[in-house]
């Protein structure tokens, strides 16, 4: 479900329209955070690393409302009450990567059973969209498993403001006894500030530094 803010009580109303008419710009911002516990339990349950990851920042996301935004038929501003991630299948054959998408749910296992099938399902499946019905409530997740990084930056040419966040993580690597992995958040101006970004980065550790199979 959509909801529509009123903007005349809208704390923010000013910066919207600000990012969206006068300067309308994203930003990228890369936190390293620490996997340590988050790797030690999927290797102890013998889940993928993968949708593992993707389920918890999903969680943090749908935690958050200024994550969930998006407009409706008219370009209104709004909150979506849930948003599905959007992620990528790597092709090893031919090094080429398809989108695919899931449909988020509180319940770790109903999630994970629902992703790993759809990355059974499409795994063979070429193109850049290889799952049709995407939401429209999404957001977007993928992986650079190859190399770790400082920075990352997803770069949208033109005016368009997309509302919704980009994330992107890269290799875990073991630094003074802990494992730590690179995670870029991109996100409109528009929809969220640095303290909105900061707080969804202490929210996603938070949850991978937790027992993911017992969160309620």
């Amino acid at each position: 479900m959509f909801t529509r803010i009123n903007q005349e009580q809208w704390e923010r109303k000013e910066h919207y329209e600000y990012y969206t008419k006068v300067l309308p710009c994203s930003y990228s911002v890369t936190v390293q955070l620490d996997v340590t516990m988050l790797k030690k339990r999927v290797e102890q349950y013998g889940d993928r690393f993968y949708p593992v990851f993707v389920y918890c920042v999903s969680r943090a996301i749908n935690g958050r409302k200024e994550f969930r935004m998006g407009t409706d038929g008219d370009g209104n501003p709004g909150y979506w009450d849930v948003v599905h991630p959007n992620f990528t299948i790597f092709h090893k054959d031919d090094h080429t990567f398809s989108d695919v998408w899931t449909y988020y749910t509180d319940s770790f296992l109903e999630f994970y059973d629902g992703m790993t099938k759809v990355m059974e399902t499409y795994k063979d499946v070429k193109g850049i969209k290889a799952r049709d019905g995407q939401p429209q409530n999404f957001y977007c997740i993928s992986c650079v498993p190859w190399m770790s990084f400082t920075g990352y930056q997803t770069y949208v040419a033109g005016n368009r403001v997309a509302l919704f966040p980009i994330i992107t993580y890269g290799k875990y690597e073991e630094r003074d006894g802990k494992w730590q992995m690179p995670v870029t958040l991109t996100i409109s101006h528009a929809a969220a500030d640095g303290y909105h970004s900061s707080q969804l980065f202490l929210e996603i550790q938070q949850i991978i530094d937790q027992d993911y199979r017992c969160l309620k």
